[in-house]
């Protein structure tokens, strides 16, 4: 089997060869030509967020999506703070772990994965408990591939005096945020998602002069979100600690390559119409999506055909010999698996692993049970047809 395959999932995602010939470059974590890089790179974060550089700093953290988010939540939120966090899915949920372990003084408000937290709901906790300094949400929730709505979240946190956290980890570079205008204090994100670079770091947009302000608060040493941003500052990009020197080659590549396809309006339009494309060829092959609203570009979680003996492990490994890895379902309620659509992926992609899918459906007699055709190649015109309308 060929070892090269594409991911449709919402990162680590497919790369450009480009983009992976960047690392093979070796470079010093204290030379000025890499403290450059990354000084650029952090310049670009802010150009990307729309965020004026007089006001808001980005800050690059080792390790993954989840240590930049723990970063800001053990780093901003004081021992005297309390944070709102709002869940409508595992990532969510994973916030309400970091706050057990670092103790954390938190209060949950959540809705079913299918539902997006409610601004006025925040707004109404945020009323009743004074004791509520920041709030905290996710973007593009991957559990189900549901868009919150962060702006209005964002408004009734700012109509308080909370500071709002955001983990656009799947989002950011594929959604347009303009984090300054919607009061968003921090966000958070990673190499290896919508930027389209490789897994090793993440990073934080984040309000200077609250970055500032949390000098002393943070509960890990490596984790410091105010240490990081000074040593970067005072040290013409200088990270603190050893850095993950190819994955920032990549990165910055990854950000050229992101502004010669046309910057995030671009890229988001390219993500959408994957999506549509997508959703509109699965429904017709038979596969219900688990959302009945607030759909992402991101990914999609569809439901398992009713009425057939379908076998998710089955299907994957038949995909992936075609040359496509999936992603299983994580919800608990449905029998679901996910599709994603971001990264190096193309229309023809699309239409390539539908295809893969309608043929393996045929071969495992469930087509014409699950969506009435009678072989893959009847299948292929009405997915078509599908795509056209859903243009």
């Amino acid at each position: 089997m060929d070892r090269q395959y594409k991911l449709l999932t919402p990162g680590p995602l497919t790369t450009t060869r480009s983009v992976k010939e960047e690392m093979l470059f070796d470079h010093c974590t204290w030379d000025d030509d890499y403290k450059a890089i990354t000084q650029r790179i952090r310049a670009d974060l802010l150009e990307l967020a729309h965020c004026d550089p007089q006001r808001y700093t980005a800050v690059l953290m080792q390790g993954s999506g989840t240590f930049g988010v723990e970063s800001v939540l053990t780093s901003v939120v004081g021992r005297k703070d309390k944070i709102l966090l709002c869940t409508n899915g595992a990532y969510g949920e994973r916030q309400m772990e970091i706050c057990e372990h670092a103790g954390i003084a938190y209060e949950q408000y959540s809705e079913p994965y299918g539902r997006i937290p409610d601004a006025a709901e925040i707004a109404r906790r945020l009323d009743t408990d004074p004791t509520i300094t920041h709030v905290s949400m996710i973007h593009s929730e991957t559990t189900s591939g549901i868009l919150n709505d962060i702006e209005a979240a964002a408004r009734a946190a700012k109509e308080h005096g909370a500071t709002f956290i955001v983990d656009a980890m799947s989002s950011f570079g594929g959604v347009d945020i303009p984090v300054q205008e919607w009061g968003i204090d921090f966000l958070v994100s990673s190499a290896n998602k919508c930027i389209q670079g490789v897994p090793g770091f993440s990073f934080i947009i984040g309000d200077t002069a609250k970055i500032k302000a949390s000098r002393g608060t943070a509960r890990s040493l490596s984790l410091d979100l105010w240490d990081q941003w000074n040593t970067m500052e005072t040290s013409g990009g200088k990270w603190r600690y050893t850095s993950p020197t190819h994955v920032v080659l990549a990165f910055a590549k990854a950000l050229d390559e992101m502004r010669e396809e046309g910057g995030i309006p671009a890229r988001s339009a390219r993500y959408a119409a994957n999506n549509r494309m997508l959703i509109a060829r699965m429904t017709t092959l038979g596969f219900g999506t688990y959302l009945p609203a607030h759909q992402g570009p991101i990914i999609t979680t569809f439901l398992y055909p009713r009425g057939v003996a379908f076998d998710f492990a089955d299907m994957y490994a038949a995909i992936k010999e075609r040359g496509y890895a999936i992603y299983p379902g994580k919800l608990t309620d449905e029998d679901t698996f996910r599709l994603g659509n971001i990264g190096e992926i193309y229309a023809d992609d699309i239409r390539r692993v539908t295809c893969i899918i309608a043929d393996y459906m045929a071969q495992r007699g469930l087509l014409a049970p699950a969506s009435g055709f009678a072989d893959a190649d009847e299948a292929g015109t009405a997915m078509d047809r599908a795509e056209q309308a859903a243009r």
